[in-house]
């Protein structure tokens, strides 16, 4: 069984830029461009598709990404210009943050309100 999210987005070239410059996606299918109404990304074996269909209905979604090194790829998304501005008052989007339930956690939430929630395993 495999799971892919589907982003809803606003503007297709804003995602994509998110998506391959900032975080560490790649476009997986040739066709696809900016104009597309849907785009297939991929990064190791995470798949996830963004579409501007339904537009007018946005709303967010949200995934768990299970990672070795929370710490290390947080300041590697900064070092890219992660945006953390947007969200002052949630301190789990301005860095990684020890949670009750023994995850170490941050979140990246695109400018449609679709949230990567990256996480490991507290030791």
């Amino acid at each position: 069984m495999q799971f892919i999210p589907l982003f809803k987005v606003r503007d297709m070239g804003a995602a994509i830029r998110h998506y391959t410059e900032v975080l560490d996606f790649v476009m997986t299918w040739p066709e696809d461009t900016p104009d597309s109404p849907v785009v297939d990304l991929g990064h190791e074996e995470m798949e996830l598709q963004i579409t501007t269909h339904e537009s007018e209905q946005l709303f967010g979604s949200v995934v768990y990404v299970w990672v070795a090194d929370v710490d290390a790829l947080f300041a590697k998304f900064l070092s890219r210009g992660l945006d953390t501005s947007g969200r002052p008052n949630s301190p789990v989007h301005q860095g990684p943050t020890d949670q009750t339930w023994g995850r170490r956690e941050f979140y990246v939430t695109d400018a449609d309100g679709n949230t990567l929630r990256y996480c490991q395993l507290i030791n």
